[in-house]
């Protein structure tokens, strides 16, 4: 990554060591930079530590870029506050693909190190507000929380989550007395059967693939009270 201002660019995100994403993204990095540019990848699959630490030992100017399927202005504003507390974070930079993944990622990757005016320094970051009209527990009888997880995103999780929070509010169960409070989570297991959703107190577990089968889900499941056999996972 000569072709840039900074001394080192990092490219950190889950499923960046095995797996298919990692296969991909490490042969395209390599065929762009060479195999050198592969000692820049940081896998954060368990963890942000590995990538804590390539940044308190990279030298100055750093630039890292953020890879998270479901990264956000707030996980972004999360992860320049964490970089915030390293040494020298006036020389650390950050920017992000916001999830947004096509069939070259390591190229699109690329091509944002090469945007300046896209990078976010890590001092003055936004703190979280004291309160928020957030901060009250909505009311609820169940809670669904629906797999965010790396490989339920790639599988299309990502829209489903907003078709059923509209879904529920259509049907008057979202957030409200004898309704649903619905949560997004990191991984759930089983990924292969995902997208995954697990409903409670009742601990069903369920495959919605899409928007149909989020539509009959919640008209059978919460507004008609009856079982969805056929969408439960049999693990």
């Amino acid at each position: 990554m000569t072709a840039t201002p900074y001394a080192r660019v990092l490219f950190a995100g889950p499923d960046l060591s095995e797996g298919a994403f990692a296969e991909l993204f490490r042969r395209q990095l390599g065929a762009l930079h060479g195999d050198e540019a592969l000692a820049d990848i940081v896998d954060t699959s368990s963890g942000y530590e590995p990538l804590w630490q390539r940044v308190e030992e990279s030298p100055r100017p750093l630039l890292v870029i953020d890879l998270e399927p479901q990264s956000s202005a707030q996980h972004l504003d999360w992860l320049r506050s964490e970089l915030a507390v390293l040494e020298a974070p006036e020389h650390v930079f950050v920017v992000s693909l916001l999830g947004q993944f096509d069939s070259d990622p390591a190229g699109a990757a690329c091509a944002l190190a090469e945007r300046r005016e896209l990078h976010l320094d890590c001092v003055n970051v936004p703190a979280l507000p004291e309160q928020h009209a957030w901060s009250c527990i909505p009311p609820h009888a169940r809670r669904l929380l629906l797999c965010n997880g790396p490989r339920c995103t790639r599988r299309g999780a990502l829209p489903l989550w907003k078709k059923l929070r509209e879904t529920l509010k259509a049907a008057g169960k979202l957030e409200c007395d004898g309704g649903v409070h619905i949560t997004r989570t990191q991984c759930q297991f089983p990924c292969d059967l995902g997208p995954t959703a697990s409903l409670y107190p009742e601990g069903e577990w369920y495959r919605i693939r899409d928007e149909e089968e989020v539509l009959r889900w919640v008209q059978e499941r919460i507004v008609e009270g009856r079982s969805v056999p056929d969408m439960l996972m049999k693990v």
